[in-house]
């Protein structure tokens, strides 16, 4: 307003215009719908999302600013409380507000590190453009996936999306040499880049590709197609990125927009299970944790039922951690331990009914219910992170940053954060609690995409860098960036150790670093010396460090005719965690029950028996149901985790096992855990015992919708004659 009269903003083109999610857009809301306050109608003004900054140029004439402000209804109606504050500013706003400067050199100004570490800007634009993944290889090169042709910026740059190598020649601690490995538009939007000698796999796409460099050029020098036939191209929960396992196999996800993976024939794949690998339901559904050779062999559905699983990692003793993302906006973005052939909740298991739809027992935490967590068949999760989007995640296993050591690192975009997760045992599973490395406190537009660990230890954390994320807006192509953490008092310098793969003693001290490419070059010369490597291996898996012992054994264990033995040694070691690494082992070579299973049936540690449990699954062995009543009548009753394991254990057999317990109970079923272990059955003769529990008057009344829940899982005429005797007909 002015002598000029009144000017809508709306008419004006701003000068700038940044929001941390979507866009700002003009009459529509950042997400692009209309826009509505509290169920009615606007008919013009500018949506956009906290945090965002609108700079406009007025023209000559007005002096006054006059507006409305409010909460449109596609954040008001998401769970939870909505609040927002709104200011005006004849300046330049302070850095909190906008972000600040968006140059590189003031990259770290925004940015807050946490205690006893240091973050130096190892490489930005433009050497690198909003990378979406990153690895780090033996020599300590970072490896990139730059993505430019995403979504709306789809054939933005012709010669398509690359994989960068970044390098720090010199050792001081910054990138000062880039090249370019592959670009073309059979990757535009790589979401993964895992680099295993001369072997990269990209996972881009619908498919996973495997370059091989045979000269050593930094050139491909053959493209294989490994995996394809997967859905969501062009969709961030589509495939994800590849991880090697101390196990020497490969690790990987796709979220739920994969749907399925074929072979490099595009044929289905049905894995080791005997199931095709789809989301049909029969038993697999939404996004999905994948295991197979380093060819395709061998091929295991780990996990599923899961929205937008970015990553997965794997640790020393064979342990499986993702994160994964809730519908957005619902504060449910959680961290997993996933317990192999797990269901997890994101869909009704049986009918895939979304999260919101009516259920019995259904719990009023919005994040409880969005992943299904009162249903008996659900793994519980490690952690619940509140709202974001997660992305990529590591183990940390170095020594450079002890505070880490064992812990997952992670990173979440949403609320510009990359943390540590520090896990504590919690019966049979895990709880963590959180430790944030680099936050953009004032910087909103650091995001997060991935970290690694470098061969000397340190962090390197990939930022995306934009003023948004979510919603398949991507607002800024000119900048990314790559941050270093080390310790507080560290140099700054970038030595990558020396690594000699050409002796046995040169590898064994490689199978020691934290970097996993670094690992892949050892475990790769170590099995192929086969026997002459046994002693060097011997001798480490008797290290006092577990970590070591347990890399030690895995490799021992896949030597042509010692599995057994290093089995062995791993069942009695006194640590659980390698006592976890033999009966995995022992299930990967497929040996007998009676040596692995038998020996532990009474191990102190509940984690221990979750892994035998896990082990039980579809095992031929007549055994089963004995052994699997012997672990069920030590359920404590208050341990979800060691409860699922059960479950697992007993799927496709559950009459037999369920006959096994009781027989070994009797009369003595009713307790904490006896109840549990109904409720969780999907035996027939479990019905008649929730008719019981129901209609006992100590049962209380707050676990009704409990108990009733659990008829949902079981079909047939049994189901209806214990719904009949409930009603007393």
């Amino acid at each position: 307003m002015g002598p000029a009269g009144e000017k809508p903003l709306t008419e004006l083109e701003w000068k700038s215009a940044s929001t941390q999610w979507g866009q700002v857009r003009i009459n529509k809301n950042a997400g692009g719908h209309p826009l509505r306050i509290a169920g009615k109608d606007v008919p013009y003004g500018i949506g956009t999302h906290a945090n965002s900054l609108i700079a406009f140029d007025l023209p000559e004439g007005y002096q006054r600013f006059r507006a409305r402000g409010g909460i449109d209804n596609g954040g008001s109606d998401q769970a939870g409380s909505s609040s927002v504050q709104f200011f005006v500013y004849d300046q330049q706003p302070p850095a909190a507000v906008g972000g600040g400067s968006r140059e590189a050199s003031a990259a770290l100004d925004g940015l807050e590190v946490g205690p006893e570490l240091a973050a130096s800007l190892f490489a930005a634009e433009p050497q690198l453009l909003s990378p979406a993944n990153i690895d780090i290889d033996h020599r300590g090169r970072v490896w990139v996936c730059e993505i430019v042709n995403y979504r709306g910026h789809k054939g933005r740059r012709p010669e398509g999306d690359r994989i960068l190598i970044l390098s720090d020649t010199d050792g001081d601690g910054a990138v000062d040499q880039e090249k370019v490995f592959y670009q073309g538009r059979d990757i535009d939007s790589p979401h993964g880049v895992c680099v295993l000698g001369d072997k990269v796999l990209v996972s881009a796409g619908d498919k996973v590709l495997l370059f091989t460099d045979s000269d050593g050029d930094d050139r491909p020098d053959s493209k294989e197609v490994l995996f394809s036939g997967i859905s969501g191209t062009q969709h961030d929960h589509g495939i994800h990125a590849v991880t090697f396992g101390p196990d020497g196999k490969l690790y990987f996800n796709f979220g739920n927009n994969g749907r399925q993976i074929k072979d490099k024939h595009g044929r289905p794949i049905v894995d080791m299970a005997g199931n095709e690998v789809a989301a049909n339901r029969q038993p697999y559904q939404e996004g999905m944790v994948f295991r197979c050779n380093l060819d395709g062999s061998q091929f295991e559905t780990l996990g599923w039922n899961f929205r937008n699983n970015w990553m997965v990692t794997v640790d020393s003793y064979g342990a499986i951690w993702q994160s994964d993302n809730d519908d957005d906006g619902n504060k449910g973005v959680r961290i997993n331990y996933v317990m192999e052939f797990g269901n997890y909740g994101y869909k009704d298991e049986l009918t895939g009914a979304g999260w919101r739809a009516q259920r019995t027992g259904m719990s009023p935490n919005v994040p409880e219910r969005h992943w299904h967590i009162n249903d008996p068949g659900v793994v519980p999760n490690l952690l619940l992170t509140g709202a974001g989007s997660p992305t990529g995640i590591t183990v940390y296993e170095g020594s450079l940053l002890p505070m880490f050591r064992g812990h997952l690192l992670h990173c979440d975009a949403g609320p510009n954060v990359c943390r540590a997760y520090l896990l504590e045992d919690d019966g049979a599973g895990y709880k963590a609690t959180i430790r944030n490395i680099l936050t953009g406190t004032e910087d909103r537009w650091f995001r997060p995409s991935d970290v690694k660990v470098a061969p000397d230890g340190s962090l390197i954390v990939a930022d995306w860098y934009d003023p948004g994320v979510g919603g398949h807006g991507m607002g800024d192509l000119e900048r990314g960036r790559l941050f270093r953490i080390m310790p507080y008092d560290a140099d700054g310098k970038y030595r990558v150790p020396e690594f000699d793969f050409s002796t046995i003693e040169g590898s064994i001290e490689a199978l020691k670093n934290p970097n996993y490419a670094v690992r892949y070059m050892a475990w790769t010369s170590l099995h192929d010396e086969g026997e002459k490597a046994l002693p060097a291996l011997k001798k480490m898996a008797a290290s006092k460090d577990p970590i070591y012992r347990a890399r030690a054994l895995w490799l021992w264990g896949k030597i042509d005719g010692q599995g057994r033995r290093a089995v062995q040694q791993a069942i009695e070691d006194k640590a659980p965690n390698i006592r976890m690494t033999g009966v995995r082992l022992a299930r990967q070579l497929e040996l007998d029950l009676d040596q692995y299973v038998t020996p532990l049936l009474e191990d102190p540690s509940p984690q221990v028996r979750r892994e035998l449990a896990v082990a039980l699954r579809h095992h031929p062995s007549p055994k089963v149901p004995q052994l699997w009543a012997a672990l069920a009548v030590q359920h404590d009753g208050d341990d979800r985790w060691y409860l699922e394991a059960l479950g697992i254990a007993a799927e496709g057999r559950w009459d037999e096992c369920f006959a096994a317990w009781k027989k070994r109970v009797g009369d003595d079923w009713n307790t904490p855990a006896g109840r549990d272990i109904v409720w969780r059955s999907r035996a027939e003769a479990a019905l008649p015992l929730l008719v019981k529990i129901l209609q006992d008057p100590a049962t209380d009344a707050a676990m009704t919708d409990r108990y009733m829940r659990a008829f949902d899982f079981h079909q047939g005429e049994a189901k209806q004659q214990a719904l009949r005797a409930l009603l007393g007909l």
